[in-house]
């Protein structure tokens, strides 16, 4: 099943600046072939279940391994089954209705 999602992984206890473990984690979807967009609250990333949420684990292992003692994380998620979608597809039909046209949901 795809699926598109927005995830945030804030790392407690390891200071205050955590830019260090978000680009680790923005490596590990850049080695995956995935579909990412990196914005600055969190990642939106697509694919299939499987992949995207092993995605997800691999990061959680990575910043625990680099010594972030906890983790928080927030995911939000869609799927559809009565039609492919795309993070484009979503974007592009709010702007072309931005224009007045108006497109099939």
């Amino acid at each position: 099943m795809n699926v598109i999602v927005e995830f945030s992984i804030v790392p407690i206890g390891v200071g205050v600046s955590l830019s260090e473990y978000v680009a680790e984690c923005e490596r590990i979807l850049a080695q995956s072939g995935l579909n990412y967009e990196l914005h600055a609250n969190g990642t939106n990333v697509e694919g299939e279940w499987e992949t995207v949420f092993g995605v997800i684990r691999q990061c959680h292992e990575t910043l625990h391994a680099k010594g972030a003692p906890r983790l928080y994380t927030v995911i939000k998620l869609g799927t559809r089954t009565d039609k492919p979608q795309r993070m484009a597809d979503k974007v592009a039909s709010v702007k072309a209705r931005l224009k007045g046209h108006s497109e099939s949901e």
